[in-house]
């Protein structure tokens, strides 16, 4: 899978990825914006900018314009927002290339911020964060992450608090817009099939005036931790959500691969050790999984799990003590092997699309300033060798980077502390 990477005299980096006989495209703008550029007055300000982006441009000045043009297209569509990047991106058949680079643009560069979108889109992020809330099994990330970086903005929620969203005004929108959205911060990557020299032409064209201020870098994340952290959100419910996470290795740390494989060992696919252990053997949950969260300059390995609500001690000493085991004894050549051949089976399955591909390569160049190749990135993946799994286990796994967050019907939370231990 080949790629090419372009910067503009402007600094706007062009990503084109083509697939030769692939019938769709995807055009997808990156921009580095999001929770980790705002403060505690304008946290939630990105999420709501994306929002409003597809709300009206000064050439489609209402939302049906942009949706019912995209919709005439048969094309996927959507954008998103996370803390270090948001991204805009349009999926379709491939003779509309043109076209969906069009609109995409014209939503990066041309927002109206119409105050009457702007009130109206208020009562909808309010009901996505209430949406949100209701819902456990995501909201325990965001208890989980306030546990571990408390004010700063790692810890606070994408969507922002409430009262955030309620008080923002237009010119909040276009002085964080004229802040982040510039050249230097931005990513056109397209991929599929597509008429590469025409399409670099045209991005070349309709970025041609894009923003080339500069901008703030944002405050590097603290990791501050001596001891085991707990927290618990009470919610009455059949069920009890936890993550028991430790601190790990940001993106580019060179132990970030293995931490990988090492949360895939404890809960990747319906075989892995702990949907075996709680599920199969102990039948007291539904889901489980393990993943490996990294970001620029942070990074957290978590295992996720809805568990019953009278055996919540007694899988949080299982958890921990499959923890420990990583730490004393070798994961087994065939357990290895199976391991790194669902990593590597599940990351070309997750590159079967366009747009995947799109997301793929356009992220790695935001957070990495780097690209690897599938091929190459699998290549690692094959070099990581058990000693490595062990390593790695004892560095991550200790007393002082645990942390464990709850939302459920827990009232006493001292044994749940006191067992907090390796």
């Amino acid at each position: 899978m080949k790629f090419k990477k372009k910067i503009l005299k402007n600094g706007l980096r062009i990503i084109s990825a083509p697939l030769r006989g692939n019938k769709t495209v995807t055009v997808l703008a990156l921009v580095e914006a999001g929770a980790d550029y705002e403060n505690k007055k304008n946290n939630g300000l990105s999420h709501f900018l994306e929002h409003l982006c597809f709300k009206g441009t000064k050439r489609r000045p209402q939302a049906v314009d942009i949706s019912l043009e995209l919709d005439k297209l048969g094309a996927h569509y959507n954008a998103f927002t996370g803390y270090e990047l948001t991204g805009y991106y349009a999926k379709a058949y491939s003779k509309h290339q043109s076209k969906i680079l069009d609109i995409i643009s014209d939503l990066y560069l041309n927002p109206i911020f119409d105050a009457r979108e702007i009130k109206k889109e208020k009562g909808v992020i309010i009901e996505e964060i209430n949406m949100h809330a209701d819902l456990p099994m995501r909201q325990i990330h965001d208890v989980l992450l306030k546990l571990l970086y408390g004010e700063q903005a790692a810890g606070r929620q994408i969507s922002g608090p409430k009262k955030n969203v309620r008080k923002f005004v237009r010119n909040d929108f276009i002085n964080y817009r004229k802040n982040r959205y510039t050249a230097k911060n931005t990513i056109i990557i397209i991929a599929g099939g597509f008429n590469e020299k025409k399409m670099l032409a045209e991005i070349r064209e309709k970025f041609k005036n894009i923003n080339t201020d500069r901008s703030p870098k944002k405050l590097k994340t603290a990791e501050r931790q001596t001891k085991p952290r707990l927290t618990v959100k009470y919610k009455k419910s059949d069920q009890t959500h936890l993550i028991l996470g430790a601190r790990a290795f940001p993106i580019l740390n060179k132990d970030a691969l293995a931490a990988s494989l090492l949360a895939s060992v404890l809960g990747a696919g319906m075989s892995s050790r702990l949907f075996q252990k709680l599920r199969d053997e102990m039948g007291v949950c539904y889901y489980v999984s393990a993943s490996n969260d990294t970001s620029t300059d942070r990074g957290f390995l978590g295992v996720s799990a809805g568990v019953n609500n009278e055996r919540l001690e007694e899988v949080v000493q299982v958890l921990l003590e499959e923890f420990k085991k990583l730490k004393t004894d070798l994961v087994s050549e065939e357990e290895l092997r199976k391991v790194k051949n669902c990593v590597i089976g599940n990351l070309y399955l997750n590159l079967e699309s366009s747009d995947s591909i799109a997301e793929y390569f356009g992220i790695q160049e935001l957070l990495k300033k780097e690209i690897l190749t599938p091929q190459e990135k699998v290549e690692k993946i094959k070099a990581i060798t058990a000693e490595d799994i062990k390593r790695v286990a004892n560095k991550i796994f200790k007393n002082e980077k645990l942390n464990l967050a709850i939302i459920g019907p827990v009232k006493n939370k001292k044994t749940l502390q006191k067992i907090l231990k390796l």
